[in-house]
């Protein structure tokens, strides 16, 4: 029966369980924050995910050759550099704002790959979604300028994830790729995170949140998006998230109670109208 059905709708039906299941645990990593703030919700989210990663898919079995390694270590930097600076920044801004202003990068990939000028009408969309993103010092809802720079270097990590995931991915198996990448930002995190909260990682308080974030937020959907990067490019993949900002928003609003104004909702739409467009414009040229 799986045979029959097309990679590319596998692909799809990918991004958004993974999206839906990172947003969630976004939400309920954010309420790890008081209790052992970003450094160590992303060492509980990396290291349990490492973990369980390497137990399922053995990357050691197919370890990359040595010139196929730097790819693969790039690709887990982005991984842990995405990881941490966004909870970084969704400590100071809500949820849905933060997913959105980290959207950038994926956003960027796809309209750099293209070469049209009606192009150009989406990336103005985006620019102005971003724009009005952007802190109103003087305002009630103003945001926090560095969580806001925070997400857009979130971003950026982002848009390294998605080109070195698709040059690794291609490599070989997707899951120990993911693996692979996942070990080496824990090895980077894990310690960071252990040395800014130390024995407060061990409380038993909040080892089954982190087990249940790096499940939500890591494992399973970093895998099913290595799925997806290996049957769609990685344009493709990049418009795909387009909804992540807005399922950002609803779990935010659901699960942490946070309320966005209508200008807020209209940066937020914005940036999507920009990602439909351009996906538009990419299926046409196809």
């Amino acid at each position: 029966m799986l045979r029959t059905i097309p990679p590319f709708f596998i692909a799809v039906v990918c991004v958004l369980l993974a999206m839906v299941t990172i947003q969630s645990g976004a939400s309920v990593a954010k309420q790890l924050f008081p209790l052992i703030g970003p450094e160590g919700t992303t060492a509980l989210r990396l290291g349990f995910s490492a973990a369980i990663l390497c137990l399922v898919f053995q990357p050691w079995k197919a370890f990359p050759q040595l010139g196929q390694r730097v790819p693969v270590i790039v690709y887990g930097l982005s991984l842990g550099g995405m990881n941490i600076l966004f909870y970084y920044a969704i400590e100071r801004i809500p949820l849905g704002i933060g997913v959105a202003l980290e959207f950038t990068g994926p956003l960027a990939v796809a309209l750099l790959s293209s070469r049209k000028k009606r192009d150009l009408f989406w990336v103005a969309c985006a620019i102005t979604g971003i724009v009005l993103l952007l802190p109103d010092m003087k305002g009630d809802e103003r945001l926090d300028p560095v969580g806001v720079v925070l997400a857009l270097g979130a971003g950026a990590c982002w848009a390294f994830y998605i080109l070195f995931g698709k040059k690794t991915g291609n490599q070989g198996s997707g899951g120990m790729t993911v693996a692979l990448g996942m070990s080496v930002a824990a090895i980077v995190l894990v310690p960071y995170g252990a040395f800014h909260q130390g024995v407060a990682l061990l409380s038993w308080e909040v080892i089954p949140l982190g087990f249940l974030v790096a499940i939500m937020s890591s494992a399973l959907p970093y895998t099913l998006e290595m799925v997806a990067l290996r049957n769609m490019p990685a344009q493709g993949f990049s418009i795909m998230m387009s909804l992540e900002p807005a399922i950002a928003a609803m779990a935010g609003f659901i699960i942490l109670a946070e309320l966005l104004s209508i200008w807020q909702w209209l940066a937020i739409l914005l940036v999507i109208i920009a990602s439909v467009g351009s996906s538009i414009s990419t299926t046409k040229s196809s």
